[in-house]
């Protein structure tokens, strides 16, 4: 597996952006849970330990859902103890008091609640409506910041849904100020299908500003779909914005939403960002490397073009290990 060139990309700063931006890493968690066969719990071990000793300091560490809806993720009380010495922030999914329960008695000083901004999502992810799902989060928010906890809400369905097509802005806005208004600390504005384009993202970012949303509490999701995912991010940037959320040799879908393809990949972004002169303190080369071997573990060549373009043959023949 190739280097990365150090003299490239060429740095060539652009006005308006932010100094540093900060990755959300989540391809152990929401990357390996669209995953058909189960990944075992050492290799997830293996996968985050990896990504923190590329710098990455957040990493999405698992979900203490049921097993029977993510049968992926059903080794979360194996995984967690296995990582939680590392030095590096480790969120966690958890989808109501009983898996907020579970994380905190290992110790989650993290965790995240995952609302949608449709009917139709919330009904099929949660089996719930939105104002319902809501109403089940409330005592999840209160209890986690009454423990000193760190709550991050994400938002489905921000720009479209498979089932009732493009959300209008106004009701993505609502959603988000109630998940605030319980006490989230931080938003992530979800464009779970992938159909958000430049324009539609800045419309939402100012929106959500204009109704009091501090745009430092706001982070993005972005799915590749279309091949959108760096240009919005590149337009949340340009509003401020400086936490996006991306997925290690863009693993992951939603399990949920069948027309979801993977997330950014976080080599594309740190490739985009390094060469815009954006700090991220991340180390590409060893973040590509874990890419590979992880792909060597899944059977199959990493989707991000980055990895392709700096592993070569690596990417393809799985040598990397």
């Amino acid at each position: 597996m190739s280097t990365p060139d150090p003299d490239l990309p060429m740095t060539v700063p652009a006005e308006g952006l932010p100094a540093r931006v900060r990755i959300h890493e989540v391809g152990a968690r929401d990357g390996l849970q669209n995953e058909k066969a189960i990944v075992p719990a050492a290799v997830k071990a293996e996968f985050v330990r990896r990504l923190a000793g590329t710098g990455l300091t957040t990493i999405e560490a698992t979900s203490f859902v049921h097993p029977k809806w993510v049968p992926q993720l059903a080794d979360a009380e194996e995984l967690f103890p296995a990582v939680a010495d590392l030095p590096v922030d480790l969120p966690v999914l958890v989808p109501n008091e009983r898996g907020l329960d579970r994380a905190l008695a290992l110790g989650a000083r993290r965790v995240a609640v995952f609302a949608s901004a449709t009917e139709s999502f919330a009904k099929a992810n949660l089996n719930r409506t939105v104002d319902e799902a809501l109403a089940m989060f409330a005592p999840v928010v209160a209890r986690a910041k009454a423990a000193d906890v760190h709550v991050r809400g994400y938002l489905s369905m921000c720009f479209g849904d498979p089932w009732e097509g493009a959300v209008p802005v106004p009701q993505v806005v609502r959603v988000c100020r109630a998940l605030l208004d319980m006490g989230c600390d931080e938003l992530s504005l979800g464009d779970t299908i992938g159909v958000a384009t430049p324009g539609h993202v800045g419309a939402l970012l100012t929106a959500l500003t204009g109704a009091g949303v501090p745009v430092d509490t706001l982070g993005v999701h972005f799915h590749d779909t279309y091949g959108q995912a760096l240009s919005n991010t590149l337009t949340a940037l340009r509003h401020g914005v400086t936490t996006v959320d991306a997925s290690a040799g863009g693993l992951g879908g939603c399990p949920y939403a069948k027309s979801a393809t993977g997330n950014l990949a976080t080599e594309d972004l740190v490739w985009m960002l390094r060469g815009l002169g954006i700090d991220t303190g991340v180390d590409l080369g060893r973040l590509v490397a874990t890419s590979v071997w992880m792909a060597a573990h899944l059977g199959r060549p990493s989707p991000s073009r980055t990895v392709r373009a700096l592993a070569g043959s690596g990417a393809d023949s799985h040598q990397e290990q």
